[in-house]
């Protein structure tokens, strides 16, 4: 995945295969690039998103996007990160196909306070930081925990 060839369903930004981790500060993403570096992870494996860049491209994408976007959590996604790069978080896109990527972006995510990581199978879209630490998600429901970013976000503006 890159910037140019942005994976989509429905009009709306679903890259499968990948994780997506929302930092508070440009400077905890590039930690969190260091460490996924040393653990093997490849350049190529990263894609950085600015806020002003992902504020950009979900702009786009909710203009164009299919109805079909708004039955999942797909478009309830991509706006809960435009909520999150209003209030200047940046983002890390991370090639995790198996399961031990995932478990090392988690970890980084975790480590570095990360406000937010979803992981992007092809149905489902996991949670990997629950909001309050102590809530499951439930199956493609409300209560998966996917809008929590936005209350993140409005956490992080206090």
């Amino acid at each position: 995945m890159d910037k140019s060839h942005i994976p989509e369903s429905f009009g709306v930004f679903k890259p499968v295969g990948h994780v997506v981790v929302a930092f508070r500060s440009a400077g905890d993403m590039e930690a969190a690039e260091r460490s996924l570096a040393e653990q093997g992870f490849s350049a190529a494996d990263l894609v950085r998103y600015t806020p002003a860049e992902m504020m950009a491209q979900v702009d786009t994408e909710i203009v164009k996007a299919s109805p079909m976007a708004a039955i999942g959590q797909d478009l309830n996604l991509i706006k809960a990160h435009r909520e999150l790069a209003e209030v200047g978080c940046s983002f890390l896109v991370v090639r995790a196909p198996e399961e031990a990527q995932v478990d090392k972006v988690t970890a980084v995510a975790l480590k570095l306070n990360a406000v937010a990581a979803q992981r992007y199978g092809r149905f489902v879209t996991e949670e990997l930081i629950e909001a309050d630490g102590a809530r499951h998600q439930t199956f493609e429901s409300p209560d998966t925990g996917l809008d929590h970013a936005v209350a993140a976000a409005a956490a992080i503006r206090h």
